[in-house]
């Protein structure tokens, strides 16, 4: 497959995968900041949403404050944010005309269909009047798309490329989401970071609330995590009893059976390296098979106790490692 083809197929879905974790990240945070909860609270969870982006610096370059409906409008509308939905589904469907030639009719009207539904739908102001439903639509159009992909494409190199971008989206973004997520547990407010040692870390983390109103909020604050991740009813199944931080982070992290889990993530990334293997690529499918080898045989003890923060940074290195080697790999022309 040429480089520039396998690169515009990498990119297409990871850039709709991007698009529905943005949706499902401001989807949440939406719902709840309908609970309540001091000003304090609500603006550290506003800005959490652009930390996960790392876009904190950029937002405060164009808005003097937080505020629910200026992070909306940067994160759903605004162009000159790269990881905005409008900008994500901008590109994806950008990529995916490209290579018109290398996906079925099917797919590339689902691309096409998705972006021009967009449109339409910022014009007509369905983001202001139901913010939910239209969340609710990115997720679906992302679902669509994912379905249409793999019901109608050939097994062959197009569709492995696909399916790595969209797993190593998949992968950064969990994490993200748990490491943000686990920050603003152990901190204060919009500033709130983890600034203790990681056998301390490990302790907070494990400590139980007191009180019904702390119950109440750490139940609210993980259903919510869960709920970003399509992982609540998942949880269930899996633990039958109450939400507890370090279950949380076992099955985000560990269980090979949730599909968004880091582990599912780097099993499926480390499969498709397999069946696009060249010869460049021989130290990258060993990065990507160690670190799946390490979080199928690792445990959640052992994660809280080396400090789940640290953990999770190094984590996100060796995503944005694999990132750059698999564009070195295969999506760099060999001449370059």
């Amino acid at each position: 497959m040429l480089s520039r083809t396998a690169d515009n197929l990498f990119w297409m879905c990871r850039y709709i995968e991007r698009a529905e974790n943005t949706a499902r990240m401001l989807d949440v945070n939406l719902q709840m900041s309908l609970l309540p909860q001091d000003p304090q609270t609500r603006e550290g969870s506003w800005l959490g949403v652009l930390r996960i982006s790392e876009l904190q610096g950029l937002y405060q370059s164009k808005y003097t404050a937080i505020s629910p409906h200026d992070v909306l409008q940067y994160m759903v509308r605004d162009p000159e944010n790269p990881s905005s939905i409008y900008s994500c589904m901008r590109a994806a469907r950008e990529n995916a005309r490209a290579v018109r030639g290398s996906l079925t009719t099917e797919v590339w009207e689902t691309y096409n269909t998705t972006w021009l539904e967009l449109l339409k739908h910022l014009h007509t102001g369905l983001l202001e009047r139901n913010p939910g439903e239209f969340f609710e639509w990115v997720k679906f159009r992302s679902h669509l798309a994912r379905g249409v992909t793999i019901g109608t494409m050939l097994e062959d190199e197009a569709l492995y490329f696909l399916r790595i971008g969209m797993h190593l989206e998949r992968a950064d973004n969990t994490a993200r989401m748990l490491d943000v997520k686990f920050h603003e547990r152990g901190g204060n407010g919009a500033q709130g970071a983890f600034q203790n040692g990681s056998q301390n870390e490990a302790q907070e983390i494990r400590t139980e609330p007191t009180g019904t109103a702390a119950l109440q909020s750490e139940f609210y604050r993980w259903s919510a995590l869960l709920s970003s991740v399509s992982g609540l009813e998942i949880y269930r199944k899996v633990y039958r009893d109450v939400i507890t931080p370090d279950r949380v982070a076992e099955l985000l992290i560990l269980h090979g059976d949730m599909p968004r889990s880091l582990l599912a993530s780097m099993r499926a990334v480390a499969d498709d390296l397999a069946r696009v293997s060249n010869q460049r690529s021989t130290e990258t499918e060993r990065r990507a098979g160690m670190l799946c080898a390490e979080l199928q045989y690792g445990r959640v003890e052992d994660i809280l106790d080396s400090g789940l923060h640290q953990y999770l940074d190094h984590f996100l290195d060796r995503i944005n490692d694999l990132g750059n080697r698999i564009s070195q790999d295969f999506l760099v022309p060999l001449s370059a």
